[in-house]
């Protein structure tokens, strides 16, 4: 089992209203292996899950600056993402508050933390910072497999996570309860050929698939 790391510090003040909007967002890119942890915890917290009118799920990618929008206009914001901390793959950390930006920019592992750190900085820059955040980050294994899924270390600590998301989503008024609608079409935040298991499921074997670019463009030789 992963280990969960806790960061204590509290953002002061708060929201009086008795629903506040929560966005639950997911970042990452899923073709790159780990990079995917947390497009897939919101993919799996959907699947599983219902909520409140006022909690929306986010399949965030590596959007960057045009997610501000979603940061603006929560009230409480909890992130999935894959983290590089130095721990052991698969260890999960939790940050809170003013610290995730500087926790999203201390070892950048792609351009989507770039760009989300920003988006972080400018709704704080605006006055539109929510009122709670939590940062939900697992250190990956391996990051340089295009093409790749989660690594099993990096999965496995996905329902540990997906159990702190929803404790939290429920402290926040989320009304989490299982999910007894099951989704239908495009109702997804995913498309449903990069969902999880048709992804691992259809993905060719090296031997089937140019790994290394598209052999049309390839130089002739002479």
């Amino acid at each position: 089992m992963s280990r969960t790391s806790p960061e204590t510090r509290c953002h002061p003040g708060g929201d009086s209203t008795s629903a506040p909007s929560i966005c639950v967002l997911g970042i990452g890119n899923l073709l790159w292996a780990d990079e995917g942890f947390g497009v897939r915890c919101v993919e799996a917290l959907q699947q599983r899950h219902e909520f409140a009118p006022q909690v929306s799920l986010v399949d965030g990618g590596t959007q960057g600056l045009y997610l501000i929008q979603h940061v603006q206009s929560a009230d409480r914001l909890l992130i999935f993402d894959a983290i590089d901390y130095g721990l052991e793959p698969g260890t999960l950390k939790l940050v809170r508050d003013d610290d995730v930006p500087r926790f999203m920019g201390a070892k950048k592992m792609s351009l989507h933390q770039t760009g989300f750190q920003e988006v972080l900085s400018l709704a704080q820059l605006t006055g539109q910072y929510p009122a709670q955040v939590l940062l939900i980050g697992c250190q990956p294994q391996e990051l340089d497999d295009y093409g790749g899924s989660l690594r099993p270390v990096v999965k496995a600590a996905m329902d540990e996570a997906l159990a702190l998301g929803v404790a939290e989503i429920a402290r926040w008024g989320g009304q989490p309860v299982p999910r007894r609608q099951p989704l239908r079409g495009r109702e997804t935040v995913t498309m449903d050929e990069l969902a999880l298991a048709a992804y691992e499921t259809l993905r060719p074997a090296p031997e089937a698939a140019c790994r290394e670019g598209d052999e049309r463009f390839f130089p002739k030789a002479a």
